[in-house]
């Protein structure tokens, strides 16, 4: 992308704020995950921040640091990215409410998943664990580990017809097609 994403521009507010913003009004409490040196625009109060204590070891780090910070609070969370400034609310409700008896809920497209769109139970993290010391890092190798609900993102058109709460920005144009969506119109200013 060229600059940090949690700090991009938009509208008046940078997108991690703006990704806590939303999540807020569904989930508490809220906790962000950091890389060690990682420097984060200024979030509410109540917001949580834990940084990873590894470098380098991907969404499974992530998630640990995340769900050992939330496990006394509650036991399942709702994961996300800090670049999907068009977060739906009604997508979130609709996969929490697809965990039921399992131990995760996670949007599949065909073969690829969506590990930072899913829901996971606090429970998983000894899973995480074991897999993060036998450096298999990619998110699949739990969903193989633990009882999983693989949610088709068909399903979830029902609630996010054009699917925006999957749509991460990975490029300046993706991040244009955001603003844009949003009514932004391609403005990324920000008041300081």
């Amino acid at each position: 992308m060229g600059s940090a994403k949690a700090w991009l521009p938009f509208g008046h507010e940078r997108m991690l704020q703006r990704v806590v913003r939303l999540l807020s009004d569904i989930v508490q409490p809220l906790v962000v995950v950091a890389a060690a040196d990682q420097s984060l625009p200024p979030l509410p109060g109540e917001t949580i921040v834990v940084r990873d204590r590894d470098r380098d070891r991907g969404p499974l780090e992530g998630l640990r640091s995340g769900l050992t910070a939330l496990a006394p609070h509650v036991e399942a969370a709702y994961a996300t990215a800090c670049d999907v400034p068009l977060l739906n609310s009604a997508f979130v409700l609709l996969m929490i409410e697809q965990l039921t008896n399992h131990q995760i809920a996670v949007p599949v497209d065909g073969q690829f998943y969506h590990p930072l769109t899913a829901v996971y139970r606090t429970a998983v993290v000894p899973h995480i664990e074991h897999l993060l010391a036998e450096d298999r890092l990619k998110p699949r190798f739990l969903f193989d580990a633990v009882p999983t609900c693989r949610v088709p993102v068909e399903e979830l058109r029902r609630v996010d017809p054009q699917l925006l709460t999957l749509a991460n920005l990975n490029r300046p144009e993706d991040y244009q097609h955001a603003l844009a969506l949003a009514g932004l119109g391609g403005s990324a200013g920000v008041n300081s």
